[in-house]
């Protein structure tokens, strides 16, 4: 009796084991507020694992920029099959570490933009913006923000790609002379935070005045919470762009699941997730649109992007200012 009832357990124990050797995992590399209970991770794990017979695994790696930094470190070592949360700020450093696959995917994108990246797939996209409250007086621009006695929370552009993305906006606006706006705006800045969620927290605790953040964030307060009191600030020179994507690594070894999955994000049951749980604009609109609210958020008259290229370019030395003008 003993003999039988341990053979059929070894038998069962073998089944489950093999059971689960035969399932595929996919590990996806992200920032960790995608992989929040309230970002868009659970969701998309859930539909992805309907259809594709595997296991999908979201692997946080802090915020946006910190994904690069990562993958500078691990190199080919790199578990990762597929990094998504990258943006064109960060993609031609990216494309330097040799890491990442063409992506061979067509679709019908509804960005604001062309899209020719063999590498780089877009899921979603935004404008940067400062959020304050609607009953505060707001600036109207860069400068007029820099001159005020307004205090904001900023992320941390080594990072954060919203604090990369800050640098990138006040070269686009003011260019060589981007070191006096930043020596202009450092005594306005309470705290700079690793990542967007501290940065948005602190803002909500009423630490600062206001937080760099997206044209998006009010919609969350409008549709989750039933709150209009925060507004994103309109500004006369411009909101730079940010368009988020995901690039499939070289070395994976489940290359038709990461396909599968790319192909999976920019479908409408993908995107049709990003508006109410990331709230950014999806990088190809479903056929039932927008959720209501989002015809609420301000339309930047004027839309700044930098090449990947050109961002590359002159990240260092947008660093170095930005050091430069905070360390005093």
């Amino acid at each position: 009796m003993f003999k039988t009832t341990y053979l059929t357990a070894v038998a069962g124990l073998c089944l489950a084991t093999a059971a689960t050797a035969e399932t595929p995992k996919l590990s996806v590399l992200t920032y960790d507020s995608f992989t929040s209970e309230w970002g868009p991770g659970p969701a998309v794990e859930a539909a992805f694992e309907e259809i594709c017979a595997c296991d999908l695994e979201f692997v946080g790696a802090g915020d946006g920029a910190a994904l690069l930094a990562r993958l500078q470190l691990e190199g080919p070592r790199t578990e990762a099959d597929i990094v998504l949360g990258l943006d064109t700020n960060l993609t031609a450093a990216a494309r330097e570490t040799g890491l990442f696959a063409p992506h061979g995917i067509t679709a019908d994108l509804t960005l604001p933009l062309g899209w020719t990246d063999t590498e780089f797939m877009p899921f979603d996209w935004g404008y940067f913006a400062f959020v304050g409250n609607a009953d505060a007086d707001a600036p109207t621009s860069l400068r007029e923000l820099a001159e005020s006695d307004i205090k904001v929370v900023i992320q941390d552009p080594r990072s954060s790609t919203p604090g990369l993305g800050l640098l990138m906006w006040a070269k686009e606006v003011y260019g060589d002379e981007a070191p006096q706006f930043w020596d202009a705006i450092a005594d306005n800045i309470v705290t700079v935070t690793p990542g967007w969620s501290e940065a948005y927290g602190l803002f909500l605790d009423g630490e600062a005045d206001a937080v760099l953040s997206y044209t998006t964030s009010p919609a969350y307060h409008l549709i989750a919470e039933e709150d209009d009191s925060k507004v994103a600030w309109e500004f006369s020179d411009g909101h730079y762009m940010q368009v988020e994507v995901a690039g499939k690594v070289a070395g994976t070894d489940v290359p038709e699941l990461a396909d599968q999955f790319l192909e999976f994000m920019v479908s409408d049951e993908f995107q049709s997730i990003i508006p109410t749980t990331n709230w950014m604009y999806p990088a190809a609109t479903p056929a039932d649109g927008l959720p209501d609210g989002f015809d609420t958020l301000i339309a930047p008259a004027t839309s700044l992007l930098k090449t990947p290229e050109d961002a590359l370019a002159v990240r260092e030395e947008a660093l170095a200012e930005w050091r430069a003008a905070l360390s005093q």
